[in-house]
């Protein structure tokens, strides 16, 4: 049965997806299969994560705090390219995360009218929580499977780990 006459599962037939319909799949389908199974599980398994950490940042100023730890000191505009949004909405954030303490503005010594910024202590203690939280959200889903499916997890993390080296790294 095709993913659009699956109608007792319950599931959306556009996020469970079926590459062709019907027969074995060949090669190139079961890569897609796969690729839309792992989409589907890793995005809903985020968003669980998410909303079950109830953090106190929204998740584009979490996100700018993290490229800021990763690569910062940053100016606005280059911080604003990597979370791919408008300087103007990274201005916005940025007045965010300066009124909560969590960043430092400090004048760019290669250009007076510049600011570079980096992450406050408090910046930093605020990420290590959150990461800390969400740890043990996930320790506590792991917690449920079987010793045999955190093992599979456990061997297929070398291959997910790959997944995030972008192809011009």
């Amino acid at each position: 049965m095709s993913a659009a006459t699956d109608t007792t599962s319950g599931r959306d037939p556009v996020e469970v997806g079926d590459a062709h319909g019907s027969g074995d799949p060949g090669p190139d389908e079961e890569q897609t299969e796969l690729a839309a199974r792992l989409r589907l599980a890793v995005g809903r398994l985020h968003r669980r994560i998410r909303i079950d950490g109830r953090e106190s940042v929204p998740p584009l100023q979490l996100s700018a705090l993290v490229t800021v730890e990763q690569h910062g000191p940053l100016r606005l505009s280059e911080l604003a390219r990597r979370e791919a949004v408008t300087a103007p909405t990274m201005s916005r954030v940025l007045a965010a995360l300066d009124e909560q303490g969590l960043v430092v503005r400090t004048v760019d010594p290669q250009d007076a009218r510049g600011v570079r910024i980096t992450l406050s202590d408090k910046g930093a203690a605020v990420l290590a929580e959150v990461r800390s939280h969400r740890t043990a959200l996930v320790a506590r889903r792991l917690a449920r499977l079987d010793a045999q499916q955190r093992a599979a997890l456990r061997d297929a993390l070398p291959a997910l780990e790959a997944l995030l080296v972008d192809e011009d790294d």
